[in-house]
């Protein structure tokens, strides 16, 4: 059987940092991706990284060689993604002084706002969305009105949605006003929306979500808006977190 070095393009592009494999194979679809000038919708199309020349978006794609790794506390009204066709605020329009394209892990909806890590690395980033490693986020969350136990208990022990039932989760009281509730929530599954879908399936709508914890990373002090670089320890640990997991 003939050697051959070709790789799957989706593959490729989340190895030398362009976007995690996920969003890789989206710019596909969308059609975003060029081999050799050809623009590419297949998600079986392999190339040859030495002899191919690869277009994302425009641009002439090269392997980058230093991997960054930030953490953004994203605010309110932002979209989680890299770009956006109405032109508002999006993450990466916070990040200042990188050299290099980055791009968010996870999302966090438009009304939510907290911890969301960026990154050029496409295989870390693939490692901590899959599914398997279960990795813990915790949420503060206030909701209209003061949640009976009953509620509580089902939020703990999964709430049938749509989509399936959600997986048991640490549901805790952090405080109340009497007509408003501040729960903490920690999730190890990241369903579209599924706080504000699970706390409506209870009859208490959510009023405002915030991101406090990733793996073993916490949000902190940084404010709204900010960003700092991981350290090379928390970047280990986080990989190591999410494989104990």
């Amino acid at each position: 059987m003939e050697k051959t070095d070709k790789i799957r393009l989706q593959k490729y592009l989340a190895q030398i940092g362009v976007a995690s494999r996920r969003v890789a194979e989206q710019l596909i679809k969308e059609g975003q991706v060029t081999v050799n000038g050809q623009p590419i919708t297949d998600m079986g199309v392999r190339i040859d990284p030495q002899k191919d020349e690869i277009e994302v978006e425009g641009r002439i794609i090269k392997p980058q060689r230093k991997r960054f790794y930030v953490m953004l506390n994203k605010p309110k009204g932002v979209i989680t993604s890299t770009a956006d066709p109405q032109k508002r605020t999006i993450v990466t329009d916070f990040i200042r002084g990188i050299e290099a394209r980055l791009y968010p892990v996870g999302r966090l909806d438009y009304h939510s706002e907290g911890l969301l890590l960026l990154t050029n690395d496409g295989e870390f980033a693939q490692q901590l969305m899959h599914p398997r490693f279960k990795l813990p986020k915790e949420y503060l969350v206030k909701v209209k009105g003061v949640p009976s136990k009953k509620a509580i208990n089902l939020l703990r022990n999964g709430i049938r949605l749509e989509d399936g039932k959600t997986q048991p989760c640490w549901v805790m009281v952090a405080g109340d006003t009497g007509k408003n509730t501040w729960l903490s929530i920690t999730l190890t599954e990241g369903r579209n929306r599924q706080i504000r879908r699970m706390c409506q399936a209870v009859k208490y709508p959510v009023m405002k979500i915030k991101r406090v914890r990733y793996g073993n990373l916490n949000l902190g002090e940084l404010a709204p808006g900010e960003f700092r670089p991981l350290t090379a320890q928390e970047v280990k640990g986080l990989l190591d977190f999410a494989k104990e997991g």
